[in-house]
């Protein structure tokens, strides 16, 4: 799988697999990074590809000291699942 990039000045996560473009979409204020829209074209559906992407984008964002709020359904659903990044919460 390709490595997931920030693109700050499009404010998302990036993860292009077989020339598609999974993104998962951000707002980032006073150390608090807020997941709002996760989007995974269909064909890469069932690939694993957003589950990717958010492993990568939680990882980058731990290592930038930030707190998540998971706005987004999907990152929620991906913190419930794996729970070494609950850390990551805003309590």
């Amino acid at each position: 799988m390709a490595e997931v990039v920030n693109n700050p000045a499009q404010h998302r996560y990036e993860l292009v697999v077989e020339g598609h473009l999974a993104a998962t979409y951000y707002e980032i204020s006073d150390g608090v990074i807020t997941f709002v829209h996760t989007k995974v074209p269909p064909e890469l559906g069932g690939k694993g590809a957003g589950s990717a992407l958010v492993k990568g984008a939680l990882d980058q964002v731990r290592t930038q000291g930030l707190t998540v709020i998971p706005q987004c359904p999907f990152v929620k659903a991906y913190i419930d699942k794996h729970p070494e990044y609950a850390d990551l919460l805003k309590g």
